[in-house]
């Protein structure tokens, strides 16, 4: 089995884990790993990595994500999303297209956002969204996230489709409770699909039905090429970085960079320090 990254089209209604163990299956290996949890509720990009590439996944430069969402103004629930339960009703035959679209571009910016309960986040090692369905009441701190863009793709009654662009640890379940409680009606969110993370987008990603009929991997130097500065080595320094030993100069960009031989065989992952570029990530 190649090793690299599997773009998988998740469905709604399974976990994140669970993909990570079809995935297993399908691949004939244990060594599956997945980045930026999906909630069992949303479906879109997931990004698995296979084999060695599971040790990639944590330098994957995967901030930028994209969004579509379907927000339902005047229900809130106590999840934030269609499978909570219902908390208030409020009438929105007085709200205005204008009222919708400014309070969502009011959310434009760095913003602090207090996560949605159903979260994937872990309290003393359990997910919140587990703690939440099991009964118990969870209130996350706020934290720091940046919203590039909230578009309005329709409104349709009290249903508001958007495309978001944001960074890692945005929740658009968030979004859509508090839209509601700016417009003093509650919201909730009805529908949530990834669009993208980094560089891997819906178009490239596969579902599981699709997968088990052709096991598609984006090669591990292929990945690294899509999200790294990338450098090729000459024949000495390659050797040298294969025993993981420094490079005797620094490289051009001080984030973590690509290594690769002349066959463009990635070799590793290296960071400037000092005078020198040293190993993050040996990858032989």
């Amino acid at each position: 089995m190649t090793d690299g990254l599997v773009i998988v089209d998740k469905p709604a209604g399974i976990t994140s884990h669970d993909v990570v163990s079809r995935v297993r299956r399908l691949a004939g290996t244990r060594k599956v790993g997945h980045a930026g949890t999906l909630d069992p509720m949303a479906t879109g990009v997931l990004v698995l990595g296979i084999n060695r590439a599971t040790r990639l996944l944590g330098h994957l430069t995967l901030t930028d994500k994209a969004y579509s969402g379907t927000i339902c103004l005047g229900v809130a629930t106590s999840t934030d999303d269609a499978q909570g339960e219902v908390v208030s009703r409020a009438e929105t035959d007085a709200l205005t297209e204008t009222a919708v679209r400014s309070g969502l571009a009011a959310m434009v910016g760095n913003i602090q956002q207090r996560p949605s309960s159903v979260s994937a986040i872990k309290i003393d090692g359990r997910r919140a969204y587990d703690r939440v369905r099991s009964g118990e009441q969870v209130e996350l701190p706020t934290r720091s996230v940046r919203i590039d863009a909230i578009d309005v793709v329709g409104i349709e009654g009290a249903l508001v489709d958007i495309d978001v662009r944001c960074s890692s640890g945005t929740y658009i379940r968030a979004i859509a409770r508090d839209l509601g409680e700016a417009l003093g009606v509650g919201g909730h969110l009805t529908r949530l699909r990834r669009t993208q993370v980094g560089p891997f987008g819906i178009g490239q990603s596969r579902t599981l039905e699709e997968l088990a009929d052709e096991f598609a991997v984006v090669p591990i130097a292929e990945a690294a090429a899509a999200t790294f500065p990338s450098v090729v080595l000459e024949e000495a320094e390659a050797t040298a970085v294969g025993y993981g030993r420094p490079l005797q100069r620094r490289l051009a960009d001080d984030a973590e960079v690509a290594l690769f031989d002349a066959s463009g065989r990635f070799l590793a992952l290296y960071r400037n320090e000092g005078e020198k570029a040293r190993p993050v990530a040996v990858f032989l």
